[in-house]
């Protein structure tokens, strides 16, 4: 679960099935009791059909934890610390190296390139607002420049961010039709 939408769907889920929970939240759902097999099906079935998947063995648990730790850093305009690898090694009480190779393993891309990715959706987040320029947003998601924003912006979508922010309004302005 990556968002606040993700855990609405999951307590969805929980109360479709007549299931009690003490807490949902990003990445985590306590049940108030352990349930059977025969729920525990269920809910996963009903977990899949929107997306979502019970992650039960210790590996999985590192990477989605590093999944959040990773969100988090990117999120966090104060106070964040700069340095990704003291953060996770801080959080998750591993090496970055194990962590970093154990993610590329079961992911299919590098804890990288994943930080690369949520940087530049969370860029798309604030283009979308049109509250800050793309100056104050590149010191907001920690570029070293409005240049190194751009480039990473356009390996990953494909498009400048001025692209990106034409192509918004021009799909707004036919949705208003």
């Amino acid at each position: 679960m990556v968002c606040r939408h993700c855990v609405q769907a999951v307590k969805a889920c929980l109360d479709e099935l007549g299931v009690e929970y003490e807490n949902v939240g990003l990445g985590i759902a306590r049940l108030r009791t352990v349930p059977d097999a025969g729920l525990l099906d269920r809910i996963r079935c009903a977990l899949k059909d929107n997306g979502f998947e019970i992650i039960d063995d210790a590996e999985s648990r590192v990477i989605e934890r590093a999944k959040h730790i990773v969100m988090q850093h990117v999120r966090e305009e104060n106070g964040r610390p700069h340095n990704l690898s003291e953060c996770i090694e801080r959080k998750l009480a591993m090496n970055y190296d194990t962590v970093s190779r154990l993610f590329s393993s079961k992911e299919g891309r590098t804890l990288e390139k994943y930080h690369i990715a949520q940087k530049v959706e969370r860029v798309k987040e604030l283009l979308q607002h049109g509250e800050y320029t793309l100056s104050e947003i590149a010191d907001m998601v920690d570029y070293s420049s409005v240049a190194h924003l751009s480039r990473q912006f356009k390996n990953v979508t494909g498009m400048t961010p001025t692209d990106y922010l034409k192509g918004m309004r021009e799909r707004r302005a036919i949705n208003e039709v």
